[in-house]
């Protein structure tokens, strides 16, 4: 009896170290946890292939591949970091499947809207938070509406350069809670006025602080953002088959419920 418990129970174990050395490993941009939370549950129900994920800022993410974690598919908030990836030889050529665009997020109580949202940025009273360049492409993104602003105003880049705080994305920002919307914390608590961050980001914010508001970006300001996907190294086909879930009318619908802006083959 002993020996059959025992026997059983070195089953079990081998099996769950099975089921976890066969577990996609999804390594995806913070912008994306709710879309992938749901398009790894819904592919999974699919196909039964398990899946693990790990969100961040993209370019945090890509230095953790780059040095030596073990990932299968990287969902990026930009194409410059799986490209590097690619270029190094570490992953295959990423393919864009997802578009989102940078919105103003205006804490409860600060004024402005679209047509004077650059004289907002440049008040000197009022707080502009970003994410961090290099680290984060949301934060790249926000310094070229940077230099779009300039081509509108001289002066406006330095000025924002300089004011500008990079409160997210960086190796020592704080953790967002898993519950909440970092940008949502930030702006409750009035470490920023204005936070520059993703159309997707702003929305889900609004929703958990009453009197916040997002703001479209001016035409002559707005910056657009390609989201790439890539496979990385030697991973297996279960990988190629979540990539083309992704890519699938049932993976773009889930992106697309979430704000982004589907990409059709």
């Amino acid at each position: 009896m002993t020996r059959r418990w025992l026997a059983l129970w070195l089953l079990a174990v081998m099996s769950s170290g099975h089921t976890q050395e066969t577990a996609i490993r999804l390594y995806a941009a913070g912008s994306l946890r709710g879309a992938m939370t749901e398009m790894t549950q819904a592919f999974t129900a699919s196909t039964g292939a398990p899946m693990t994920s790990t969100y961040g800022a993209s370019g945090l993410l890509r230095e953790r591949i780059e040095q030596g974690e073990i990932v299968d598919v990287f969902a990026s908030a930009d194409m410059g970091n799986p490209q590097a990836l690619a270029k190094a030889g570490r992953a295959k050529p990423p393919r864009v499947f997802a578009r989102n665009t940078l919105c103003a997020l205006l804490a409860p109580g600060v004024n402005g809207d679209t047509n004077d949202l650059l004289d907002r940025l440049l008040d000197p009273t009022v707080r502009v938070g970003t994410s961090t360049p290099k680290s984060d492409p949301s934060g790249d993104y926000a310094w070229q509406l940077f230099e779009k602003a300039e081509k509108i105003r001289r002066g406006a880049f330095e000025t924002l350069d300089a004011k500008a705080l990079k409160l997210t994305g960086g190796a020592n920002s704080p953790a967002p809670p898993p519950d909440r919307s970092i940008y949502a914390v930030l702006i409750a608590a009035r470490k920023a006025d204005i936070f520059l961050t993703y159309c997707t980001n702003a929305l889900q914010a609004v929703r958990e602080v009453p009197g916040a508001r997002l703001v479209e970006v001016p035409d002559a300001l707005t910056v657009g953002a390609d989201y790439g996907l890539s496979i990385i190294g030697n991973a297996s086909p279960a990988a190629d088959r979540f990539a083309a879930y992704v890519m699938s009318p049932q993976g773009q619908a889930i992106l697309s419920r979430h704000g982004f802006t589907a990409v059709h083959r």
